[in-house]
């Protein structure tokens, strides 16, 4: 009754941590999770979840306001945008999965002075790959907009979209280097006062430049490109100065004047960052041609689609922070040299996942049909949008397993099975499926299995990988030193 009492009090005072808690609280009964791992996990995927609500609930806000402003085909065309300013999160995800391995394993054994080149080398690697992404999306907006559609109007929104929020790559890369540096220092609230402070100040900005200032979607491009730069900025202050006010210190300053490019360092982040930027890339590249395959189904389906997508990034917020969370806390004991309590992290953090996951999926399906109204849907396409919302809510439940665990390999240094498993399930699961649907009877059941073979490939083989073992072996390779390295 104590720890019930208890968990309520929790709940009052922050209901996410709450709900993590409790769900903790649950599975300990039965055996399958322990209390104190349970708080150190709540205690680094609260913020995070928080960060990830905020920032999804922009994208959905985008895609919202767009839609009232506009209508259908400016949902459209900044729906066909949206996996061109994928690369950003592809590229930037890739880089800072190695800057979270390898900050938190030196945190874990205490080599704190270690840490500044790996985040400046970090930093410096995210603006050589994401410069030439820019340049890309400047000179060519119509051209890459046109790969996806025939449709003028699409076109035209998508372009103009396009072309500005590509201004803005460089900054998101650095944004997800700056996340993850903290979260590898367990300290996930000040990446959450950060960015969901930059999502808040975006939505707001977005409102004034499409609806005050009548600027469509280059008000949300520009909105967008404006709240990244603020934020890459206050991550920069922060580490050149330990902390930002109301904030944790960060274990030492960060010299900005140092070396960025260290062989050492960048072949680890190469190593362990590019089989995840591969991964992230998988469903950055895929979303091309399964938005064409949906868009061949008509554009009120297509619209319906990308609304439900948009509503997936929501339901998929807890694997923010139990993804990072498990990245953090598995390191932490591998740097320790502590392996078996890092299998227990991983595997313990997976089911805190799975059963979080299912709560918030059963609220999106019971609320669904007024989800969608949310956004704006055309009578057409209603009925489409919610069954896709169910087909979404059964298969978020894989994506539980599938986001945890390969977050816990990454900590690992073994990096490549979750981007096989994500291309499999990418490539030869949801495509040809959506494919299906499009050009045979099995019509819109064909969205439906795809979106559960996105995650359930990948989750089965992402599982079986880490029940392997074989990532103890592999993350004795990216240990800190012995020997100190001068920041």
């Amino acid at each position: 009754m104590r720890r019930i009492a208890t968990a309520v009090a929790r709940f009052a005072r922050n209901p996410i941590k709450g709900i993590i808690i409790g769900v903790g609280l649950v599975l300990n009964r039965f055996g399958l999770v322990d209390c104190e791992r349970t708080r150190r996990t709540a205690d680094l995927a609260w913020p995070r979840i928080v960060t990830g609500i905020a920032r999804m609930s922009k994208n959905a806000v985008d895609v919202a306001m767009v839609g009232a402003a506009l209508g259908q085909f400016a949902i459209n065309g900044v729906g066909l945008a949206g996996p061109f300013w994928g690369l950003a999160f592809s590229i930037g995800g890739g880089v800072a999965a190695g800057t979270v391995a390898l900050v938190s394993q030196r945190y874990g054994a205490e080599r704190y002075d270690q840490m500044g080149q790996a985040i400046r080398s970090s930093a410096a690697l995210v603006v050589i790959f994401t410069l030439p992404v820019t340049a890309l999306f400047w000179l060519f907006p119509t051209e890459l907009i046109s790969l996806l559609t025939s449709d003028p109007r699409t076109i035209e929104y998508g372009s103009d979209y396009l072309k500005l929020l590509g201004l803005g790559v460089p900054f998101a890369g650095l944004n997800l280097i700056g996340s993850r540096v903290y979260i590898g220092v367990d300290d996930a609230w000040t990446p959450m006062v950060v960015r969901a402070g930059g999502a808040v100040a975006n939505i707001a900005l977005n409102a004034v430049l499409i609806f005050g200032l009548n600027l469509g979607v280059v008000g949300a491009a520009v909105g967008t490109v404006v709240s990244n730069v603020v934020v890459t900025a206050t991550f920069a202050a922060s580490l050149a100065a330990r902390r930002l006010p109301g904030t944790r210190a960060f274990p030492a300053a960060v010299s900005f004047r140092s070396r960025y490019l260290d062989r050492e360092t960048l072949t680890d982040l190469v190593t362990i960052g590019l089989p995840v930027a591969g991964r992230n890339s998988v469903w950055t590249v895929a979303r091309f041609p399964m938005l064409a395959i949906v868009g061949m189904i008509g554009p009120t389906v297509l619209a319906a689609y990308i609304v439900v997508r948009r509503i997936w990034g929501l339901m998929n917020t807890p694997g923010w922070g139990f993804g990072l969370a498990a990245s953090s806390l598995v390191g932490q004991e591998l740097g320790a040299e502590n392996e078996d309590a890092a299998e227990s992290y991983g595997i313990e953090i997976t089911r805190l996942a799975v059963a979080v996951y299912a709560v918030g999926a059963a609220l999106t399906a019971i609320f669904a049909t007024q989800l969608v109204q949310l956004f704006g849907v055309e009578p057409a396409g209603m009925a489409v949008a919610v069954g896709l919302i169910y087909a979404a809510s059964i298969s978020i439940l894989p994506q539980a397993v599938k986001a945890t665990i390969a977050g816990a390999l990454d900590a690992t240094g073994d990096t490549r099975w979750p981007f096989y498993s994500q291309a499999l399930g990418m490539f030869a699961g949801a495509i040809p499926l959506a494919y299906l649907g499009a050009t045979t009877p099995l019509g819109v059941w064909g969205l439906y299995l795809a979106f559960l073979a996105e995650s359930g490939i990948p989750a089965v083989i992402n599982y079986y990988r880490f029940a392997t073992g074989k990532w103890r072996a592999i993350s004795r390779e990216y240990r800190p030193d012995a020997a100190p390295a001068n920041d």
